[in-house]
């Protein structure tokens, strides 16, 4: 999701920075960026020239002080609320003062996050949804103290990167995912049951609600380990049993099988 964002950004005209404590994620994200560039070039969607004008403003960095000067943050890290409120405080202290910190979470609450900085006028949800450079929506979030001018201000960016801003209040979830994650969730349960098979529910879902791809494939595709980590949080935030993680679910994600990012999931890869 990081690397898609950094991509779209500079697509668009921004200058760049694409942080991340490990050089060789940085060196796969430059990699992957180049090679979705270059698809784009050769479907004729991108000329040669704004590929390599894209790839010109776009730099990486190992240390977050390399976002002190940036006018704009957008999170991208795991999906653990200590996790990126302690980032958020950290992030607090390096940008400058009037800068909108705002995260990509599929799930957690902007309102916790603001709460670990100075500045929770100025923290908020953007939501991008994957493939970030071909899919239009991202969802705006707004937290308890997030201000009218910030919203405005990720509402214009959203519409300058070409994508379509849809709001949502700061409930576990959000829109995209408190509907999503459920459906992904039964899909588990009905392949634990033995309601069918895999591709009998993937086939199901496509063919008979024309959807782009199945339930598990899409599971597949987000990562086993995030949808689990959504599900926990619609859990624990709403405290309703019927957003309980599927128990086969759980298990591929203890065996390791995260989905396309490590070769196997539901499917093998």
């Amino acid at each position: 999701m990081g690397s898609g964002n950094a991509q779209v950004f500079a697509q668009s005209g921004f200058t760049v920075t694409l942080q991340d404590v490990s050089p060789p994620a940085l060196d796969r994200a430059r990699a992957g960026i180049e090679k979705s560039l270059g698809k784009f070039v050769e479907k004729g969607k991108l000329s040669a020239a704004d590929r390599d004008a894209t790839l010109a403003r776009l730099s990486t960095a190992a240390s977050l002080d390399a976002l002190a000067s940036a006018d704009y943050v957008v999170e991208a890290i795991v999906e653990d609320v200590e996790a990126k409120r302690a980032l958020f405080a950290t992030l607090d202290q390096i940008v400058g003062p009037d800068v909108i910190l705002s995260s990509n979470t599929s799930s957690i609450s902007l309102t916790l996050m603001g709460a670990a900085t100075r500045r929770p006028d100025k923290v908020l949800g953007m939501h991008f949804m994957n493939p970030v450079p071909l899919m239009v929506l991202v969802e705006l979030i707004r937290g308890q103290a997030t201000s009218t001018e910030s919203m405005a201000v990720a509402t214009d960016l959203t519409s300058a990167l070409g994508k379509t801003p849809v709001e949502a209040n700061d409930y576990p979830g959000f829109i995209a995912n408190r509907i999503l994650m459920p459906m992904i969730n039964e899909a588990f349960y009905a392949l634990m049951e033995g309601v069918g098979t895999a591709e009998a529910i993937d086939a199901v879902m496509k063919l008979g609600m024309n959807h782009p791809m199945g339930p598990l494939t899409l599971a597949d595709f987000i990562g086993l380990d995030v949808c689990v980590a959504i599900l926990d949080v619609l859990h624990e935030g709403l405290g309703d049993p019927k957003y309980r993680a599927c128990p086969l679910l759980r298990r591929y994600v203890a065996a390791g099988q995260l989905g396309r990012k490590t070769g196997r999931g539901v499917y093998t890869y």
